[in-house]
């Protein structure tokens, strides 16, 4: 009996994925526990396993297209077995087996489309990504030819038509007359165009995660009124600290290495719990307080930036808050991250420490709904006053506060770093 292959549920805020890469072709055999295909979401990837012995007869995505969770992809059966969709299955009662063993609906893949004017012999097999897009962009799919499986009309099918359609249509606009004659910007020499050399350069397409993050960044800068303000901290106590967990540590006195980042982790959530209108979600009319903090670390890898929460950062003890960060920045680079971690609004506020590359100063960018983000940056020696008029050269660290306007005031901005400042220089431990 034929087998769907269903795209899983990474976490509960996952709607949908990103397909990788197939392993299988269509005929291959497939034994289980083989890997069919890879996929991603927001920005953690997955391989799903063959939960049966056959041979894939049928695949219904292809690398790069986005599929809902829960959705038939494939299906696996005997060879020469006929195919059977879920659409069909439902049609003959048969989905109902399928629903009760998967646990949940299993949504149909191919809807067969009756439009008017079609007798029952003339439906047409066409995706439910295909059949959006089409009705998106007013292509009629009655008269394509599907390039998809067993001839189904599918998303690049209706891309196709939609570029032949509206590259075939002309318009023909009256050219706007300039109030002034003067022209507001010198004419441009006529200087020959030099010709490119193809061997300089090298275009590539932007991968499914940088196209996320590109897209998260720019709704941020578009959606919020984000300023930052820049500040340093003096930092003895906090290389004093971290010289001193690390003797522990290499001793053997204790279990984890704590770092600079875990430090000021860790003063962070205590000025977070002084100042709550910096622990919290701008959502238009409201916003959001909470009562615990659920820090968001931003993490460097090498499939792009990621932010894993930290829930209830601040029931931790300096040890347990470094071997939680240190997990979870683990797990993002071997891709294993939980999705509902990396989800925005499952921190309250995030930190993204660029020191360690030695940068003094930059302005990050807020994780929407949170209303600030603090950027650390590189420890720096610079002159103080020590008192009495005397200076010093002592170790100072930057600190950059981007907030929401709309969400904080100046003021309060402003009061909430110089309370991360002095949470800095006077940890003792």
């Amino acid at each position: 009996m034929a087998t769907s292959i269903i795209m899983p549920r990474q976490g509960q805020s996952v709607e949908s994925c990103i397909l990788g890469q197939w392993y299988k072709e269509v005929g291959d055999e497939v034994k289980t526990g083989e890997i069919l295909f890879s996929y991603e979401t927001d920005k953690a990837s997955f391989e799903e396993e063959a939960k049966c012995d056959g041979f894939l007869l049928a695949r219904y995505f292809e690398t790069g297209d986005e599929v809902p969770v829960l959705v038939e992809v494939g299906i696996i059966g005997e060879k020469g077995e006929k195919v059977v969709t879920s659409a069909e299955a439902s049609a003959t009662g048969e989905v109902e087996a399928e629903v009760e063993k998967i646990g949940e609906e299993v949504p149909k893949v191919v809807e067969f489309a009756l439009e008017p004017g079609l007798t029952e012999d003339s439906r047409i097999a066409i995706s439910p990504l295909a059949r959006n897009m089409a009705r998106q962009l007013g292509v009629n799919f009655n008269t394509l030819r599907g390039t998809g499986p067993q001839g189904r009309i599918i998303a690049r099918d209706i891309e196709s038509a939609a570029k032949t359609r509206f590259s075939g249509v002309s318009h023909t606009v009256e050219p706007v007359k300039p109030i002034q004659s003067v022209p507001l910007v010198p004419p441009v020499p006529n200087v020959p165009r030099i010709p490119e050399n193809e061997k300089d350069f090298e275009v590539k397409p932007l991968s499914n995660i940088r196209k996320l993050i590109a897209k998260a960044m720019h709704s941020s800068l578009q959606n919020s009124a984000q300023l930052t303000h820049h500040l340093s901290a003096d930092a003895r106590n906090l290389m004093a600290a971290r010289k001193k967990f690390k003797a522990e540590f290499e001793a053997g006195k204790s279990a984890e290495n704590i770092t600079i980042n875990d430090l000021v982790c860790y003063a962070v959530i205590r000025a977070l719990k002084t100042f709550p209108q910096a622990n919290s979600h701008f959502l238009g009319d409201q916003i959001k307080y909470f009562k615990k903090v659920h820090l968001g670390l931003a993490i460097d890898t090498d499939r792009g930036l990621m932010v894993p929460a930290l829930r209830d950062a601040d029931d931790y003890s300096i040890a347990g808050l470094s071997g939680r960060l240190g997990q979870l920045a683990a797990e993002c680079r071997k891709g294993s991250i939980n999705p509902d971690l990396l989800n925005p609004e499952a921190a309250s506020f995030t930190i993204s420490n660029l020191g360690n590359y030695g940068v003094e100063l930059f302005t990050p960018v807020i994780n929407l709904p949170q209303t600030a983000i603090l950027g650390v940056c590189a420890i720096v020696p610079r002159p103080k006053d020590i008192g009495d008029g005397v200076y010093a050269i002592v170790p100072m660290i930057g600190l950059s506060l981007t907030y929401d306007h709309r969400a904080l005031d100046g003021g309060e901005a402003t009061r909430f770093l110089a309370g991360i400042r002095n949470q800095i220089e006077g940890l003792k431990f």
